[in-house]
């Protein structure tokens, strides 16, 4: 017969590399069980997200004409033409006498928009240390009052124009992106894009109409996190998993933050919130406002260290299936501690550098560092740190227990002696390169203890 023939002339079938049961490049579907069952928890809190986002949104409001004074202006574009040293006087843009003598510079703006473009006008500007000096060819933006389009009174420099460096910028990174993502790299862009909107769209917009500011923040974070996982991970169960396991730390951080911002007496009530509060014209919840920031500045930092644990247990199961729960959990925490430590140290630095000017003010006063660690401001610093942290120590093996049952929930894989993945992911990982390796060693062994004998690829069955 043909196939004792086979067996007796080669007894040796080596499968192609990649198309064998054991190393299938068609992963089997993960068992429907465990994705009814991860749908079925993840599905009420993306439906709250949306009807959150519906209730919250401020439908045919718009701010009221007291938060938006101070803010009207139009703004126009200009460039410095000519500069000089001047004598300040009382007239000056700024409003204020800054003393007699050549304390002040004369800046010659040509109007690059507005109703007066075209147009040069005079902007005498005090020489302080917190005025920027201004030279000529520099792009500056002008705020116009909406009078008198040819009076310079109509006009007060604000800053710099810094809009074509700043999309350069842009444009460097989205390319970085792209060259080393790829189809990856695009769909992160594409999901930070709708973070970007989110925020913009939803949640500023619903804080300053006066929803709830932790409402918004928890509602906001929800959309941000569905959103920004599965377009940039794609619809899959280990996807969902990190989505769980974000969800699960991010509620962890939310009760943690409400705890001890109570605890230690914090309002919120710093510079930047207070200015806010005069410039709406109506009271906005400012500790809740800062229990927003904590919520949504841990969410970024939530999303890596899940998906990466949630990635390391996939791999860990798909070099070696025969791992039970514990020993998978096991090695992945042995993984995820290195990520923490170095996921800590960064949000810390993140918050320090935010806090560097607040943080020397309070050295140049001569207090404790006791005192200065207790004050209003560098408090609620301390604990938005610490509880963004927490939040993140807890996701670790809380990530890592819920991917490790998903993956063992998956088809039965291991009860049937299944290696190939059990979720779908890119083929030329690390694992993928080993196993590829691993066969060509074990060929090219073979042939030098028979003496040229080269392997005989099964055929694949036809269905």
């Amino acid at each position: 017969m043909p196939a004792l023939e086979d067996s007796a002339n080669d007894s040796t079938c080596v499968p192609p590399a990649g198309h064998g049961h054991g190393h299938g490049h068609s992963p089997p579907p993960s068992s429907r069980r465990t994705r009814r069952l991860l749908t079925a928890v993840l599905a009420p809190f993306a439906l709250a997200a949306v009807l959150g986002a519906v209730l919250l949104y401020p439908f045919g409001q718009d701010s009221t004409p007291e938060a938006r004074q101070g803010f009207t202006r139009d703004p126009v574009d200009g460039s410095v033409v000519a500069a000089r040293a001047a004598s300040c006087t009382t007239g000056a843009t700024t409003g204020q006498r800054t003393g007699d003598g050549e304390h002040c510079v004369l800046l010659r703006v040509e109007l690059r928009s507005g109703p007066a473009s075209g147009r040069t006008i005079e902007q005498r500007l005090p020489r302080e240390p917190t005025t920027p000096e201004f030279a000529v060819g520099d792009e500056v933006v002008l705020s116009y009052s909406g009078d008198s389009p040819r009076e310079s009174t109509s006009y007060r420099i604000v800053d710099y124009q810094r809009g074509g460096w700043l999309l350069l910028l842009v444009g460097l990174f989205g390319a970085a992106v792209l060259a080393l993502g790829r189809l990856r790299g695009a769909a992160s862009l594409l999901a930070l894009a709708l973070t970007c909107g989110v925020l913009t769209g939803f949640v500023l917009p619903a804080i300053l109409a006066g929803a709830n500011p932790v409402a918004v923040a928890v509602v906001g974070a929800g959309l941000i996190m569905f959103c920004a996982l599965y377009i940039t991970h794609g619809l899959s169960a280990r996807t969902s998993t990190a989505v769980l396991g974000t969800l699960v730390s991010l509620t962890l951080i939310g009760l943690l933050s409400t705890a001890f911002a109570g605890l230690t007496r914090l309002t919120g009530l710093d510079e930047s919130t207070s200015a806010l509060i005069g410039a709406l014209g109506h009271d906005i919840d400012a500790r809740g406002l800062l229990l927003a920031g904590v919520v949504i500045g841990a969410l970024g930092v939530l999303d890596d260290v899940t998906v990466t644990q949630t990635s390391a247990v996939w791999e860990l199961h798909h070099a070696d299936p025969g791992l039970r729960w514990k020993e998978l959990y096991s090695a992945a925490l042995r993984i995820g501690r290195d990520h923490v430590a170095s996921s800590v140290n960064t949000l810390v630095l993140a918050y320090t550098g935010t806090a560097l000017p607040l943080l020397l003010t309070y050295t140049l006063s001569g207090q404790s560092f006791g005192e200065i660690a207790t004050t209003q401001d560098v408090a609620q610093e301390v604990v938005r740190t610490l509880v963004g942290s927490l939040g993140i120590i807890a996701a670790v093996p809380l990530t890592t227990a819920i991917a490790a049952a998903v993956v063992l929930g998956e088809n039965g894989a291991n009860r049937h002696g299944d290696t190939s993945r059990s979720e779908s992911s890119p083929q030329d990982g690390v694992s993928g390169i080993v196993g590829v390796v691993r066969r060509a060693a074990a060929e090219g062994a073979a042939r030098a203890v028979l003496g040229g004998w080269e392997p005989r690829r099964c055929s694949r069955p036809h269905r």
